[in-house]
């Protein structure tokens, strides 16, 4: 792997950079599980050097996963990065996992990279994960370009995955590529772009050959379509278009990079990674489509003090920012903080900011990440995403790390909540302290993983994003911390919401010895619509309510809401309105004013009264079409509500449908029973809906 040149000190040269800024990609692997998302990084490592050999997750040798769990369940659990050459340029690559209970390892990847690869199953086309990934890297504003993998399997179909990812995404997708040949007769691709055939012959056979007669109709109408599409927002391509002389593959490939950047279109290849077939093309088009850290320019924070906006130029001679997107132990460099660097250069030994807590923090190393393992760096730049140690155990994950004389907090990055809690408890006695230690480091990396004490029992509650979620959690326990355990079953997190709008007004008065804490707090919570979740907002003038203690009300109500009204359900999909207050300037306290605020919340809960909720799962079932009735039966006896059935989806039938969560435990291994082991499910949180009566827990 490429490092960068130069010294670190006062007396020497700054760290110089290797490679410019403008050949520099950041991008990320994304797909639904099974898609071939680590198989491809395994083939991109080997053709660019990094590896001498090709990883295998079959095998349980892939370099990417790392972690004993994901060799030995063949899946991708977290997001690993490393950084690879290309043709003169520098791509630091994610892998990010596939299973819909390891989505926040993709959404805070997806947060700090330029542009993103999504692959595609050849014969399952679009599935429930790729859609998700898919909106995440929309949100985030991310240029994609697709790779249709797995086309040497019987029933793959460029032609059908190109009209699901119409269908289902809604992007205008543009086939750069065709396949030549199908199943085990593929052999290779005809470039659109260059009107040249790709034959692929093992690792490192390529050849560039004339298009064959055979297909030489089929690539003219792929050509001219693609001419066409590009027409309509490229000026050059449309004078060409409009004058009948062919465009030149330079033109065609700057109309497809802007359109790429803008998001007007998608390009689309082919191949097969485990048989290394496309992988040095999907290469060459992350360099030619996807952005290089320069196309966006600036930057968009905040004044942490402020408030007012400020932005930073993507430059390194800039002042320092950067996003911490990860935390994570090693064990070799002990608590690492990965970065991405959005302006400024970072070196061991130089104190930063932390734009959340307001705390001067100096890095004691820089580090390029490599999987599981680190090399020292004399230092890290704009553009680069890389590792830093030295920071705190306050720096949390999507902390903006700046200049203490240039503060900026970018923008942090959002989770969602975890669905699914279990019991847990250490075998012996003297394990306890081990065991909260362990659970402690888990939830400090894992911002989806909750650890809480339950009110009534006692017992130590984990709560994650589902069972196999939880699961990791336990054998990590076991292996990675040495703590023997023992689990409950898993259990859903319900929820309540306000039925009714209503008002409450509390007094707090208490007496302690000589000290007297008063505070007075008026408020009312009217129900939302459903995913709108909990909010707050403080209208109390300032001469009734000081703005010195405004944050401890919205802490009372937040903490009041969390726990719920019975001290067990949280509150969600309802608003409160801080309207009035009343203080005393000798008397007032944060906490009288806190529990002032969570009483109050209490009592207009209770006065509009309360429904429990209840998680509900999108959940996709694909199974050969003999099996449609049973699954859809089946599904229905779990209260599920059928919405869309396909059976027109690639040889098997699809069923959509939303569930609740507390009937879906155990319900891949129901459905292998069901199905024959022929059957597939994905479910993913889709929102929350009232518990029926009979159904009430």
């Amino acid at each position: 792997m490429p490092d960068e040149a130069g010294n670190n000190g006062a007396s020497v040269a700054a760290p110089r950079r290797a490679v410019p800024l403008a050949r520099v990609r950041n991008i990320g692997i994304m797909a639904h599980i099974d898609a071939g998302k680590t198989t491809l990084t395994e083939r991109i490592l080997y053709y660019t050097g990094v590896t001498p050999f090709v990883g295998e997750v079959h095998e349980g040798t892939a370099t990417m996963d790392w972690m004993i769990q994901e060799r030995e369940r063949g899946i991708s659990i977290t997001s690993a990065a490393t950084v690879c050459p290309w043709r003169e340029h520098r791509i630091h690559l994610i892998d990010t996992p596939g299973h819909v209970d390891f989505t926040a390892e993709v959404e805070r990847s997806l947060r700090v990279l330029d542009g993103a690869v999504a692959v595609f199953c050849g014969m399952h086309g679009v599935q429930p994960q790729s859609e998700k990934v898919w909106r995440q890297a929309r949100r985030h504003g991310i240029p994609v370009i697709a790779f249709v993998n797995k086309m040497d399997r019987p029933g793959a179909s460029l032609h059908n995955v190109v009209q699901s990812i119409q269908a289902k995404l809604h992007p205008t997708p543009l086939p750069i590529q065709f396949p030549l040949g199908d199943a085990s007769g593929f052999r290779g691709v005809v470039d659109l772009v260059t009107m040249r055939a790709v034959l692929f012959d093992g690792h490192h056979g390529m050849s560039e050959e004339p298009i064959p007669a055979e297909v030489e109709i089929d690539a003219e109408v792929g050509r001219a379509l693609l001419v066409e599409c590009l027409a309509e927002i490229d000026d050059v391509i449309m004078d060409r278009f409009l004058n009948g002389t062919e465009p030149t593959p330079e033109e065609l490939r700057h109309a497809l990079r802007g359109g790429t950047l803008r998001g007007d279109v998608v390009p689309v290849l082919c191949g097969s990674a485990l048989h290394n077939m496309g992988v040095r093309l999907l290469l060459d088009s992350v360099l030619d489509y996807l952005p290089s850290p320069v196309d966006r320019d600036t930057v968009p924070g905040i004044e942490p003090v402020s408030g007012r906006h400020v932005c930073r130029r993507v430059d390194d001679d800039e002042a320092f920012s950067a996003v911490a997107f990860k935390i994570a132990g090693c064990r070799r460099s002990g608590r690492l903080a990965y970065v991405r660097i959005y302006s400024g250069t970072a070196r061991p030994g130089m104190v930063v900011r932390n734009a959340r807590t307001g705390a001067d923090e100096r890095l004691q190393g820089v580090l390029q990440v490599h999987a599981d393992q680190a090399a020292e760096r004399l230092g890290a730049f704009s553009g680069d995403i890389a590792a830093v140690t030295g920071l705190s155990e306050e720096t949390r994950t999507g902390d903006t790390l700046c200049a203490p004389d240039a503060p900026i907090a970018l923008a942090p990055v959002s989770f969602p909540e975890p669905v699914v809690s279990m019991a847990v408890e250490a075998c012996a006695a003297e394990d306890r302290e081990r065991l909260h230690e362990a659970l402690r480091q888990i939830a400090y990396e894992d911002p989806t993983f909750r650890v809480r004490t339950d009110c009534g029992t006692g017992q130590t509650l984990i709560a994650g994003m589902g069972e196999l979620h939880l699961d990791i959690v336990r054998d990590r326990l076991e292996r990675d911390f040495g703590v023997r355990i023992l689990v409950g079953c898993p259990r859903v997190n319900y929820r309540e919401t306000v039925l009714r709008p209503a008002a409450a007004q509390m007094t707090f008065v208490r007496q302690t010895g000589m000290v007297r804490q008063y505070a007075a707090i008026s408020l009312d919570v009217v129900p939302l619509s459903p995913g709108q979740g909990f909010s707050v907002s403080i209208e109390a003038p300032e001469e009734r309510l000081p703005s010195v203690f405004v944050n401890a009300v919205e802490a009372g109500v937040r903490e009041a809401a969390a726990n719920g009204v019975d001290g067990d359900r949280p509150l969600t999909d309802c608003h409160v309105r801080v309207s009035d207050g009343a203080y005393d300037a000798g008397d007032s306290t944060d906490l009288a004013f806190r529990t002032a605020a969570a009483l109050a919340l209490r009592d207009a809960v209770r006065k509009g009264g309360v429904t429990v909720l209840e998680p509900i799962l999108a959940v996709e079932v694909t199974s050969p079409r003999e099996h449609m009735g049973e699954v859809i039966g089946d599904l229905s006896s779990r209260r599920g509500r059928i919405t869309e059935v396909d059976t027109a989806a690639m040889g098997a039938a699809r069923i959509n449908a939303h569930v609740p969560l507390a009937e879906l435990f155990g319900y891949a291994t129901a459905l292998r029973s069901l199905t024959r082991g022929r059957a597939d499910v994905v479910a993913e949180p889709s929102h929350y809906e009232p518990v029926p009566a009979e159904s009430t827990k």
